[in-house]
């Protein structure tokens, strides 16, 4: 199969095209119509078929598969490994469905997940599915203003979280998040569901808390039967940072991102029935909705999900899992290969890999020299990939099982079948040229598996994402990048304020907006700078309300903390900054806009370029100053 004339079917024919693959799913109602073009921007995805991804991925492959290893569970912050059989998760997700059906959880109604890693997890997010309930999965470092926001504008029905999380040996306390989250949010849920691991110091007894295990106990051998849902009723609401401080919450549909993820698992994964993924990654992010849950259980395989760090207890722990564990294939981010390049090589070499077929990465770019070391440590395929929370599947890639092309480093590859993927001029809107800087844009309609909108604000779904390139009604991405003469596309970086820190999206808005809170502060402007190990650092150029706007010595490592535990108060730790400058002037346009632009190019030691328009050229050279300042 060649990939150009497959990618070319994909995008002229797409009926006929994601006919064919919706194949690999049972409807339980055959759709009537594969694709609904009547409303662009939106798109509606085999229209009138009735399905459920939880049948998809669990009771499906009860015949033939009950007795394989569905989940394998593994935490090296606690000791425990637990393994689920299809027969055994099959159980377990009709337990956790029977207990949130018993605490009033219906089908359209939402349930919010603010859990570790921990098979409980997996469970809620299935026993959602089965239930025809919406799940919204809040990532479990974000803080309690983080999570109330997501509460407020998901209206969920039912709070399902636990005692505490682990990370490098630390216990994360979550019942006073959960607490201070049900405070502030204006739209509290009636009832949390607490998986009470025996972690947290103390207990917290509100009276919105409800155990699992004795309701566990009580439902443990209820059967609950699948919800059959229309192919384009809501799955999840996925919440992902925006440039205007407010998270947007990505919808997404059952139907077609199930069509999605199944046939990604064989075309860019080529992953097959009875293999073994280990995805390490986080429930909280896209790669985890796709890649640890959905994706390799609706394709048969057994599914490694892993609490912990890649370099506890030591640096070889991930390689030992594959040993262990006869992993086939392996998901990960460039971050923590770069983490693991700093281990000793000698727990790499020691680990049996044969089982290990390829290794995948994304979320980030992935740079030429991590890419080098980790080809030659593993001797095994390492394959770059780029996508969304937005597009919830790979939109570039190479796809090695449609055909094998060569990797080229530094690009994750060429556009993925069912996306018709452009880079656009950002002034004009029109085509790139082969070599030439652009954004890069996706055609009307979005493939299956896409985001269907912006949960409860259509409106921002169009503004947002389809109005901001010029004259032209497409799918913006948001970010730069240059396609060479045989399709491949590198990426550049963001066109907008988002930043990628370790796979992890955040917005820098959202950062200030916490920092600009502390009372000492007057002005704040968090821009994304290159980073060796995460990929990006947010750093933080703040102006004081006292002392002409800046910090002596003295005061600024005082400062720096205190406004760092600002932002792990409002955001959690994944959104402190990693170093705060304090300058007396933020440079501006006469308009009053942030050169956040130009602030990056300082503070990576680039020229800022051609500023006409700038308010006060002293305030480049505050920034200069402050970055040296902090180097030296």
């Amino acid at each position: 199969m060649r990939y150009r004339d497959f990618h070319r079917e994909s995008v002229a024919n797409p009926d006929d095209f994601w006919r064919r693959e919706a194949g690999r799913i049972h409807w339980q109602t055959p759709f009537d119509q594969v694709l609904d073009r009547s409303n662009p921007p939106f798109a509606r995805w085999f229209c009138g078929g009735r399905t459920n991804l939880c049948f998809n991925a669990v009771d499906r492959h009860l015949p033939a598969r009950a007795h394989q290893n569905a989940l394998v569970y593994v935490s090296t912050e606690t000791g425990i490994e637990r393994r689920y059989t299809y027969a055994d998760l099959h159980a377990e997700v009709n337990r956790m469905a029977a207990v949130m059906r018993s605490l009033g959880v219906k089908r359209g109604q939402r349930v919010l997940i603010y859990l570790p890693m921990i098979p409980e997890a997996v469970f809620a997010v299935l026993a959602c599915a089965r239930l025809g309930a919406i799940h919204s999965v809040v990532f479990g470092g974000f803080a309690a203003p983080s999570l109330a926001a997501r509460i407020d504008d998901a209206k969920p029905v039912l709070l399902v979280s636990a005692d505490a999380g682990a990370r490098g040996g630390k216990v994360i306390d979550y019942t006073p998040l959960v607490d201070e989250a049900m405070a502030r949010a204006e739209y509290a849920p009636p009832k949390v569901l607490l998986i009470d691991r025996q972690l947290a110091p103390e207990r917290l007894n509100a009276p919105y808390l409800v155990d699992y295990e004795p309701l566990r106990e009580q439902h443990y051998d209820v059967q609950v039967p699948c919800e059959w849902l229309e192919s384009n009723e809501p799955s999840y609401i996925l919440y992902t940072s925006g440039t205007t401080g407010k998270p947007k919450g990505v919808q997404r549909d059952v139907g077609g991102y199930a069509v999605a993820l199944a046939a990604s698992m064989e075309y860019i994964f080529e992953g097959r029935a009875g293999d073994t993924l280990f995805t390490a990654s986080d429930i909280g992010w896209v790669v985890g909705h796709s890649y640890i849950i959905y994706a390799p259980l609706l394709a048969g395989m057994t599914t490694v999900m892993y609490e912990g760090t890649p370099v506890r207890p030591d640096g070889g722990i991930w390689w030992r899992l594959v040993e262990q564990h006869r992993i086939n294939l392996m998901f990960t981010a460039p971050t923590a290969i770069r983490v693991l390049k700093k281990q000793d090589p000698a727990l790499l070499r020691s680990a049996d890999l044969s089982s290990l077929r390829t290794l995948f990465l994304a979320g980030e770019p992935l740079d030429e020299p991590t890419a080098e070391w980790i080809s030659a440590a593993l001797g095994k395929p390492v394959v770059d990939n780029y996508w969304q929370t937005e597009t919830g599947w790979p939109m570039l890639a190479i796809q090695r099982g449609v055909e094998p092309l060569p990797q080229k480093l530094g690009s994750p590859g060429v556009p993925c079948y069912g996306y018709d993927l452009v880079l656009r001029n950002e002034h004009t809107g029109e085509p790139c040229a082969q070599g030439e800087k652009g954004v890069i844009t996706l055609s009307y309609p979005l493939p299956p598996g896409c985001m269907q909108t912006v949960w409860g604000d259509d409106a921002r779904f169009v503004k947002t994402y389809w109005e901001s390139v010029p004259g032209q009604p497409v799918y913006s991405t948001f970010d730069w990048g240059v396609q060479d003469s045989d399709g491949y596309v590198t990426i550049l970086g963001r066109t907008d304020d988002v930043i990628n820190v370790a796979g992890h999206r955040l917005g820098t808005r959202e950062i200030e907006e916490a920092i600009s809170s502390h009372a000492a502060v007057a002005e704040v402007a968090v821009v994304g700078v290159n980073d060796a190990v995460k990929g990006q650092a947010a750093l933080a150029f703040v102006v004081l309300r006292d002392a002409g706007g800046a910090a002596s010595p003295a005061d600024a490592q005082t400062l720096a903390a205190s406004l760092a535990a600002t932002v792990d108060r409002q955001l959690g730790a994944i959104g402190r900054p990693a170093r705060v400058h304090f300058v007396p002037m933020l440079p501006k346009t006469r308009s009053g806009k942030l050169l956040r632009r130009a602030i990056a190019a300082l503070a990576e030691g680039r020229d800022p370029g051609d500023l006409p328009t700038i308010e006060d050229a002293s305030a480049l050279q505050s920034i200069r100053e402050a970055v040296s300042a902090g180097d030296s």
